[in-house]
């Protein structure tokens, strides 16, 4: 019997099974073919071909846009109003309630009027006392005509008598003045409101001391509806605006002003410009714009900054361009890409606007009926063979029905 040269307690170890053996010849001559195959597609020269790269793209056509420009703006009244006594005398009442809306013509306080009363009452009793002697004066003159023209009195004092009647006919309309006058300051005992409005503070209470002519005003009321918005336009971006519209590059339009409040909300309403100022302000290089907005909920408030988003004129050969296909060079310039002679990529220096929800403004460097690439761009090169197809369009995959290929170009 031979024994094994192993030592004692020591085991054999087991052949390898025969199928193990071939899986791992198979694995390392699949690797080796996929190394191959790489090498040829990094080295086109070693006689590689390179893919030709899949890409959507849109064709674009000049259509109207507006041009649309975000401007800061600040809120200011439609109408102010200082609320001032015209007579002097003592608060009596004061007729309404700070913060409330009050109308135009309204009571607002109540001076104390016994001092105008009075005066009302002496002036009608001069009046009274001018109209009588003015009665006697007038029946003299008339009794003195005939016996002036038989000479049975001096012509001289018919003259004297007709003079008197004329002196006391003209005290008549001094103090029918004065009554008129007096009842004028009664009536202004009475303040009422300039305008409807909003009322603020009042500055005095029951039993102070106002005068006609004092500095300090009693109250004052605030128009918010509607309300006015001060805009401030460049002057330089209005001459390029007005030479635009003399070129035929852009249509005027009538502004519709949208407003973007302090926490960057949509007001909502929208506001029209009333007008446009004519004077540069030299401190800002800026020209004065207004627009009138309504404001029934008292939202704007006087002194408020708010952004001021309105279309001047209608750019009409502008294109509007999805942003994807869009980007920045590391100059700043926008760039996109177009399909070139042959199917190649070619990219584009373009000028650009504002934003027109997911599109943007291209004013300059495409032409009407060009290919833009929107899908696809990340591994787009100058001159790179490219398959264009419109964007979204389907894409099979080899060897996938047709039915359940879900992808599209670009993607």
């Amino acid at each position: 019997m031979r024994m094994s040269a192993t030592a004692p307690g020591a085991f054999a170890p087991a052949p390898a099974p025969r199928h193990r053996v071939g899986q791992a010849a198979a694995i390392a001559a699949a690797l080796l073919l996929a190394a191959c195959g790489e090498s040829k597609a990094a080295n086109p020269s070693s006689g590689g071909t390179e893919a030709t790269i899949p890409v959507g793209y849109v064709v674009v056509q000049p259509t109207s846009v507006p041009i649309e420009e975000d401007l800061p703006a600040r809120i200011s009244a439609y109408q102010i109003s200082e609320v001032r006594p015209q007579v002097s005398g003592l608060i009596h009442r004061r007729l309404f309630t700070e913060g409330s809306i009050v109308r135009q013509g309204q009571t607002l306080y109540q001076i104390d009027p016994s001092l105008y009363q009075a005066s009302v009452a002496q002036a009608a009793a001069n009046l009274q006392s001018a109209h009588a002697s003015a009665e006697a004066a007038d029946t003299l003159a008339t009794r003195y005509q005939p016996l002036a023209e038989i000479e049975a009195v001096a012509k001289q004092d018919y003259t004297n008598a007709l003079s008197q009647a004329r002196q006391a006919n003209a005290a008549i309309a001094q103090n029918a003045a004065m009554l008129r006058t007096a009842r004028i300051n009664l009536r202004f005992t009475r303040v009422p409101a300039p305008i409807t409005g909003r009322i603020g503070l009042s500055s005095v209470t029951q039993g102070a001391l106002v005068t006609a002519d004092q500095a300090g005003s009693l109250a004052t009321i605030t128009q918010l509806d509607p309300i006015n918005v001060d805009i401030q336009q460049s002057a330089a971006d209005l001459l390029a605006l007005r030479r635009s519209l003399a070129q035929g590059g852009a249509a005027p339009t009538t502004a519709q002003v949208r407003l973007l409040l302090p926490d960057g909300s949509d007001y909502g309403a929208t506001g029209t410009v009333q007008f446009s100022d004519v004077i540069v302000d030299p401190q800002t290089g800026a020209v004065a714009v207004r627009a009138r907005f309504p404001n029934p909920q008292s939202i704007l408030l006087p002194g408020m900054f708010v952004k001021a988003r309105f279309a001047q004129a209608i750019d009409t050969t502008a294109y509007l361009v999805p942003q994807q296909a869009v980007s920045r060079d590391p100059r700043g310039n926008a760039t996109l890409w177009v399909v070139g002679p042959g199917n190649t990529a070619v990219p584009r220096t373009v000028v650009t606007g504002t934003t027109q929800g997911a599109y943007w403004v291209v004013t300059q460097g495409i032409a009407p009926g060009e290919k833009v690439i929107v899908q696809g761009i990340a591994n787009l090169r100058a001159g790179a063979s490219i398959r264009p197809v419109p964007a979204a369009t389907p894409q099979r995959i080899q060897g996938q029905p047709a039915s359940t290929a879900p992808s599209r170009a670009g993607q």
